[in-house]
């Protein structure tokens, strides 16, 4: 039996809320498997997402549609030690982690 979370799409609804995505440079740490990146990259939000499982880094990578590519980066690491210079990002979604 497949696993499918929100068919009814109250995650995206909620998203959508919060704030206007369309543009927004967005750091998701701890981005998992990519499920939320893609849905973020979907909002029109470009997304360099991280998380320090290489495993679930590898599998986001190969399930990354080819018309999200420009949107969406994933990269091994973590929230304690992000090599990023300030002010890169307009938002950080940390979700769905602990």
């Amino acid at each position: 039996m497949a696993l499918v979370i929100d068919s009814a799409r109250n995650e995206v609804r909620a998203l959508e809320q919060v704030t206007n995505w369309r543009g927004k440079q967005v750091l998701e740490i701890g981005c998992g498997n990519g499920r939320l990146s893609l849905r973020l990259a979907r909002l029109g939000a470009y997304v360099q997402a991280v998380d320090p499982d290489a495993r679930q880094i590898r599998d986001a990578q190969e399930a990354l549609p080819k018309h999200l590519s420009r949107r969406v980066q994933y990269m091994v690491g973590n929230g304690e030690q992000l090599a990023f210079p300030s002010n890169r990002f307009d938002l950080v979604v940390f979700s769905w982690v602990l």
